[in-house]
């Protein structure tokens, strides 16, 4: 499925968060995240790790010298200034309408940025964390029909890794994936397999799937939660009750990392179908490749192929999953959206019409996986952590929306102070080490009345 993209005009008379619009994080603070990923981790690290994975690949070495200049950039990112996109004065007339259109997208992202004459510390983190992976997709020539990199996924070494490394923590969940009766319960525990991931604890679950699973969800589910900060689940899920007792609802999942993040996102998908939540499920998907381990179509589609086709003695329950996956999309109950806006640093109040409409007409319930996409329904801006998520995103999102996320960035609102000086007291790190996670849920603007 594509939607075409437009520019982010005709947003303005569109609902936005109902409180005051705080000021975002800038990159200036020593001792910050932000501070230490956009002066030293996104290069010295991120981008280092690009090289040594890529250097030997001439789809890589045809932009080396663009992707050096980039990495200079960086170094002196407290003094070096915001300039815009080159222009693609040898390829302009090989890019499609989507793509010219996303070019003058960014240059309206940048042009407060470059008229003020910020630095890479100085204009906004999200934004410049963005920027740097379009930067590099620029450098290798993604865009480029007459570049050795066209459409060459640098980060593709680190996402198979990460995919083929899935399968041993992914058997043991799909193992339990297909003994979820249609329950409220079961949809609880679908949610926090797609949180929480291979840090659930499946040491409870019963022998046998008729043996007192009701009771054993609700232990998983409370071993689990002892991390969340916030928990709409009883939300969540009476909602799920409402849609499945309709028919099904057409639910989106906007997608975070590949990987084993990505699998448990298909297994959250595989049971909205099978229990009757979704008559379908949309994946919407980054549009080129994106901080690392991003997830475009082309790795969803990977990841089921390699699941259905994985050694039947050894991971049976995988490769019944992956078949099973495969089907889905065959017969379009599963369904991939690669949309240019899921790679921006746009506040998601700020969203393409075309998109925003087609959610809006559309989605029953969004699910928006990950750290990039929360921070992106915040704005990224310094809300206090006990504003509510509910006038904070529920006031302007297309549909009703559930956030699943794990901290790992300083940026947050929907916690009580209770919850938050608890996380304090027991970790420093707990913004950004993904040690503590929420599951926020709010109504938005969407059709559905149930």
């Amino acid at each position: 499925m594509t939607i075409p993209s437009s520019s982010q005009t005709g947003t303005s008379s569109r609902s936005k968060p109902a409180l005051d619009i705080p000021p975002p994080l800038l990159s200036l603070t020593p001792g910050t995240w932000a501070f230490d990923t956009m002066s030293r981790r996104i290069n010295e690290e991120i981008l280092q790790r690009t090289y040594d994975e890529n250097k030997d690949e001439p789809a890589f070495q045809a932009g080396l010298e663009e992707f050096n200049a980039l990495r200079a950039e960086l170094q002196g990112a407290a003094v070096n200034k915001v300039g815009y996109l080159p222009e693609p004065v040898d390829f302009e007339n090989e890019l499609s309408d989507e793509e010219k259109i996303e070019r003058v997208q960014w240059k309206d992202i940048l042009e407060p940025f470059v008229s003020n004459g910020d630095t890479w510390l100085s204009a906004p983190w999200l934004v410049m964390e963005f920027y740097v992976y379009r930067r590099l997709m620029e450098a290798i020539g993604y865009f480029n029909p007459a570049s050795a990199g066209y459409r060459y996924d640098p980060f593709y070494v680190e996402k198979r890794k990460g995919l083929e490394s899935s399968v041993a923590s992914a058997e043991g969940v799909m193992s339990k994936i297909t003994e979820m009766p249609a329950t409220k319960e079961a949809a609880a525990l679908a949610t926090a397999f797609a949180l929480w991931g291979n840090k659930m604890d499946l040491s409870i679950w019963p022998t046998s799937s008729a043996e007192g699973l009701k009771e054993a969800f609700t232990k998983i589910i409370e071993s689990s939660s002892e991390n969340l900060l916030h928990d709409d689940t009883d939300k969540l899920t009476g909602y799920c009750e409402k849609l499945r007792s309709s028919g099904g609802g057409n639910i989106d999942i906007i997608v975070d990392n590949a990987g084993f993040e990505l699998v448990v996102d298909l297994a959250l998908a595989d049971h909205l179908i099978a229990s009757g939540i979704a008559s379908s499920v949309t994946f919407q998907l980054k549009a080129h490749p994106t901080f690392v381990s991003d997830a475009l179509e082309k790795d969803l589609r990977e990841t089921v192929l390699y699941y259905a086709s994985l050694d039947s003695n050894s991971n049976p329950n995988c490769v019944s999953a992956g078949q099973r996956w495969q089907k889905y999309l065959d017969d379009e109950k599963w369904l991939c959206n690669e949309d240019f806006f899921w790679v921006q640093p746009l506040a998601m109040w700020d969203m393409h019409e075309p998109l925003f409409q087609n959610m809006n007409s559309r989605c029953d319930l969004a699910f928006v996986k990950g750290d990039a996409n929360y921070r992106r329904l915040l704005g990224d801006r310094f809300w206090d952590y006990s504003s509510s998520f509910e006038e904070v995103v529920g006031n302007y999102f297309p549909c009703t929306v559930c956030a699943l996320r794990t901290l790992k960035a300083e940026v947050g609102c929907g916690m009580s102070k209770e919850q938050v000086d608890r996380a304090k007291s027991l970790d420093d790190e707990w913004m950004v080490n993904g040690r503590f996670g929420v599951i926020h849920f709010g109504s938005g603007k969407g059709k559905s009345s149930l």
